[in-house]
């Protein structure tokens, strides 16, 4: 591990949240294996002085810098600053935007923060997850019939990050793990089953799947978790409740993640 002092130090300048800048650049990073960087994100820049304040911090710690800027006076100010200390600095956004001049004959509004602002999409995807994750393994079940989808399935059936990638595509998710010894919701009997998805496993797959996990929590694989006997009396309660609800079911084995998210989509078209 190299010294603090050693530490590159890339800040990202934006007039916005900085997200994208930010996106950019760790995107980059993982391109080296080695690369001890320190991220600096400087949110909401709006003034000349503010730039150069942080250009000169910059250049004091012989770091670079990363930015998107839409004013056409802050983002000139940073390139004669920048040049002026002998510092990099990289724009993210202005030549994207000069390209499209071109291509749209138009002049932009050079408005900060639109990418985030009076988007419905990417309130209801904040919404989405806020909601998912309050409601992963069986939290909060009165919140079920709420949910634009509700996952079950037992122990390893990928439920939570199935769940999240739907909420990051806009869907509040439920999902509740079934257990023999514990009885189901009552708010899983008020849903209509087509918002109910129920997702089931080859039995070998689950029984390498759970001695996996055993291994790597440091258990014994002795336990009854993963025992044959166990997966299969556990899969045979989730199917029967699976016909109960009528609902559709998703055998998960092998199935990547986004394989099985555009199944449940095609079901909600």
């Amino acid at each position: 591990m190299l010294e603090e002092d050693h530490i590159s130090l890339i800040t990202i300048c934006s007039d916005s949240v900085g997200e994208t800048a930010e996106s950019v650049v760790r995107a980059a990073i993982r391109q080296f294996e080695q690369c001890d960087v320190r991220l600096r994100r400087v949110r909401q820049v709006r003034k000349v002085e503010e730039i150069k304040e942080l250009i000169a911090d910059t250049a004091e710690h012989r770091g670079i810098i990363v930015y998107t800027l839409v004013q056409a006076e802050l983002r000139s100010v940073m390139k004669t600053e920048s040049k002026k200390y002998g510092i990099r600095a990289v724009d993210i956004m202005g030549p994207m935007m000069e390209a499209l001049v071109e291509l749209l004959e138009e002049s932009p509004r050079r408005k900060p923060g639109l990418l985030h602002q009076l988007d419905e999409n990417y309130f209801r995807r904040v919404e989405a997850i806020e909601f998912t994750v309050r409601c992963d393994d069986g939290r909060e079940s009165h919140l079920m019939l709420e949910a634009d989808i509700v996952l079950l399935g037992v122990s390893r059936t990928s439920k939570t990050p199935l769940s999240i990638y739907l909420a990051h595509k806009g869907y509040k998710v439920a999902n509740f793990p079934l257990v023999p010894e514990l009885k189901p919701p009552q708010e899983l009997f008020q849903i209509p089953p087509s918002r109910i998805i129920g997702m089931t496993m080859d039995p070998s797959q689950m029984y390498k799947i759970r001695t996996q996990r055993l291994q790597t929590l440091g258990l014994s694989a002795d336990s009854q978790y993963a025992t044959m006997n166990r997966i299969e009396e556990e899969l045979a309660f989730a199917r029967q409740l699976y016909e109960q609800l009528d609902c559709p079911i998703i055998d998960v084995t092998d199935k990547a993640i986004e394989e099985t998210a555009g199944i449940i989509l095609g079901y909600n078209e």
